[in-house]
C-alpha cells in the first residue's frame, strides 16, 4: 500500500515554477543604448539598439541545463511512489540544485555585465517557491512513510 496525496501536488509545483525559470524572462538590464533580457538560455538584447551598438548575446547555456534539471527532478520524483527512500533523496538533490541554481542566477544577474545590475523579475523567485515546495513534499513522504509503518505494525 503506497499513499501519494499532496507530496504529488507539491513536486508538481515545484516543477511547474521551474518549467516556468527555465523559459520565462528572468529581469532585465537597462543600459543607455539599449535594453537587455536576461533568461536561463543567455542574456540578449531587445529590439533594435538605437547608436548603431551591437550587443553580442552571453550564452548560460549551464544555467539553462540546472534549470532545466531542477524542472525535470520532481516529475521523475512523482512517479517513484513506490520507492519513497529514493523519492526523499530525490527532494534533497533537488534543494541543492535549486541552491546551486540560485547562486549561478544572482551571480550572473548582479556580475555579468560590469557598471549594471539587474532588474529581476517575479519568475526569477520561482527556486525560492520550488526549494519551498520540495521540502513540504519531502515532509509529507515522510508522514506517509510512518503511517504505512503504523498500519504495518497493525497487520
Amino acid at each position: 500500500m503506497v499513499i501519494q496525496r499532496l507530496q504529488s501536488l507539491y513536486l508538481l509545483i515545484a516543477a511547474l515554477m521551474m518549467f516556468g525559470f527555465s523559459f520565462l524572462s528572468l529581469g532585465q538590464f537597462q543600459l543607455a543604448d539599449y535594453t537587455l533580457n536576461f533568461t536561463a538560455l543567455g542574456i540578449s538584447a531587445e529590439g533594435e539598439p538605437t547608436g548603431g551598438v551591437q550587443f553580442a548575446t552571453i550564452d548560460t547555456w549551464y544555467l539553462f541545463a540546472v534549470s532545466l534539471t531542477t524542472a525535470i527532478l520532481p516529475l521523475i520524483a512523482i512517479f517513484l511512489f513506490k520507492n519513497m527512500r529514493l523519492q526523499k533523496s530525490l527532494c534533497l538533490v533537488e534543494v541543492f540544485l535549486l541552491f546551486v541554481l540560485m547562486g549561478n542566477a544572482i551571480a550572473l544577474g548582479y556580475f555579468a555585465i560590469e557598471g549594471v545590475s539587474c532588474s529581476w523579475s517575479i519568475q526569477a523567485f520561482a527556486p525560492v517557491v520550488a526549494i519551498v515546495a520540495t521540502l513540504m513534499a519531502r515532509a509529507r513522504i515522510i508522514k506517509d512513510q510512518k503511517l504505512l509503518r503504523s498500519a504495518d505494525r497493525l497487520r
